[in-house]
């Protein structure tokens, strides 16, 4: 039996690849003079809040610099970005008084609140804030993010063998490929296994994916070794040789430079010993792979449009036991849909102007029944202000309409849909949010518009409220079988269903219940922006393959 390869390919290792850890940097100017002979020695610490019970936990700080007002500091923050979540960080800055490392015996120099998003999003590559003192500003901060993009860069590599020293008694031999990354330490790790190809002395194996982060961490001088061993059945495979190398040489592609000489060991003490054979290299390809993080920084619009079902099948929006009851003591479900998914959307959305629509109501003053109307009434501007402005238009539509019938998705799909076949050079990408109760009456409609809507840049996020059954809205989803129309399969999954109820279950509280179903429903965003792109071969900004700054590590 063959060895079994470790080989990464894109698609197996997608959802790894989405995963971006941030760098943060962060400096200070003009901060408050708390030493009476000498300025300031300040520090900056950094918190995150656990969004279960909203405490502030320390996550890091940085080196104290001595006798300034205006710090840059060294040391950089590494958090993971996750987009389905609401990441709140607190920023506090001290004078630093004392070798105590208590908070509380050092002079508070100010503290900024803000989200993770903010920060990404921010103009410039930098957030920009004032620093806050018992509600006073004094002095400000400055916080910019980069993606780590080492973790994101796929190497493609081939190799072969060419007269590779015979270990087999009654054959030639059954060579494979193993390569090691250097630790910081010193220490090899395992990064990759190629298949094994039997009976030769002349290989050539199969070519290799995988990303820079596991071969080198993304550094081109840090030394890579490669062993090549001859595959026995009881796994005590023969070592023919080994060779080391680094990214950067790899690099330079085929050639003279890249073709090693596999030395034992063992064997290179003896006179006569020269090499077990050699290893060439056939082809080498660095592709920096495109993440939902770059397409924000380089200017991707996320525009995000509220849709809500204002059908009879909600019951009565003026009797307690109706779905869009406005209690004052607390949010129905359809309120708290808009609010957890859109303060998430807040964040990436620059113009914080959301356009809202109803459908399935008789409007006034005559009673005309529509499928597709902005809630705030101004078909000119159906745009409203932030999310407050979109739940403040919701509770004042119910006032004055009468819920109707039928349910029809398709006219709103339809409708955002055509507002994303308009942008065609992947500036803009649409989230389209469904809050309804489960009932719909014109399916097919609504398939034949999503297989359709799957050619441009939107998601659509369905948030069943109420108790009804959701089958229709799973089918909707396409998670299990992909959605069709007439036998055409939807280019793309755009669809997610979550029901509110497996939220509202789960906790009490519903701030909690808030964020889980963010998370929820937000989880496979990300994914759908990044697989549109790159199905159109639109690629956010790129820089020339960065220099190295790391020190250079020889085992």
């Amino acid at each position: 039996m063959d060895l079994p390869s470790r080989r990464l390919t894109p698609q197996a290792d997608w959802k790894e690849m989405q995963r971006s850890d941030i760098e943060l940097s962060i400096a200070c100017r003009e901060l408050l003079d708390a030493d009476a002979f000498s300025k300031s020695d300040p520090i900056a610490v950094m918190f995150t809040q656990d969004m279960k019970t909203k405490e502030w936990i320390e996550y890091g700080r940085t080196e104290m610099i001595r006798d300034t007002l205006n710090p840059d500091f060294v040391k950089k923050f590494v958090i993971d970005h996750h987009f389905e979540k609401k990441q709140r960080l607190r920023f506090d800055i001290y004078d630093i008084d004392s070798k105590s490392p208590s908070l509380d015996k050092h002079d508070f120099l100010g503290r900024v609140v803000c989200t993770l998003g903010q920060i990404i999003r921010s103009r410039s590559n930098k957030y920009e804030a004032p620093l806050k003192i018992r509600s006073k500003a004094k002095g400000g901060i400055i916080i910019a993010a980069e993606e780590l993009s080492s973790s994101k860069d796929m190497i493609r590599m081939k190799w072969s063998g060419k007269k590779l020293d015979k270990k087999d008694f009654f054959g030639k031999s059954d060579p494979f490929l193993v390569f090691w990354r250097c630790n910081e330490d010193r220490s090899f790790t395992i990064c990759h296994k190629t298949e094994v190809i039997k009976n030769t002395l002349n290989p050539t194996w199969k070519e290799i994916v995988m990303q820079s982060r596991s071969l080198c961490n993304g550094d081109p001088e840090r030394t890579i070794k490669v062993e090549v061993y001859d595959w026995n059945r009881d796994g005590g495979h023969d070592l023919i040789g080994e060779f080391m190398t680094n990214l950067r040489r790899l690099s330079r592609g085929p050639g003279a430079e890249n073709t090693y000489e596999c030395r034992h060991p063992k064997k290179v003490k003896k006179k006569r010993y020269q090499h077990s054979g050699h290893i060439c290299l056939l082809d080498f390809r660095i592709n920096k792979e495109s993440t939902f993080f770059k397409y924000i920084r380089h200017g991707t619009k996320m525009s995000f449009v509220v849709g809500i079902d204002l059908t009879s099948s909600n019951g009565n929006q003026h009797l307690p036991g109706s779905l869009h009851y406005i209690d004052p003591k607390q949010l129905n479900q359809y309120s708290l849909a808009i609010q957890a998914v859109g303060e998430i959307m807040e964040d990436y959305d620059s113009d914080k102007l959301f356009p809202a629509y109803g459908f399935g109501a008789k409007l006034p003053p005559d009673g005309e029944i529509s499928h597709f109307f902005p809630i705030n009434f101004n078909q000119k501007d159906p745009n409203c202000n932030g999310i407050k402005g979109v739940l403040e238009a919701y509770q004042t539509c119910l006032k004055k309409i009468v819920l109707h019938e039928p349910t029809n998705f398709s006219p709103i799909i339809r409708s955002v849909t055509e507002m994303a076949a308009k942008v065609s050079d992947g500036s803009e990408y649409f989230v389209l949010l469904l809050i309804t109760d489960g009932v719909i009456t014109d399916m097919e409609a609504t398939k034949e518009e999503i297989v359709n809507a799957a050619k441009y840049p939107i998601s659509i996020i369905i948030v069943g409220v109420g108790n009804d059954e959701f089958d229709a809205m799973e089918e909707l989803d396409g998670d299990t079988v992909r959605l069709s129309y007439r036998g055409i399969d939807a280019e793309r999954d755009i669809v997610r269903f979550v029901a509110m109820r497996n939220h509202l279950g789960a906790t009490k509280d519903h701030v909690m219940s808030q964020s889980n179903l963010a998370k929820d429903v937000l989880e496979k965003l990300p994914d759908q922006v990044v697989e549109f792109m790159r199905s159109r071969n639109f690629h956010p900004q790129e820089t020339p393959y960065a220099e190295s700054t790391r020190s250079q590590i020889v085992c």
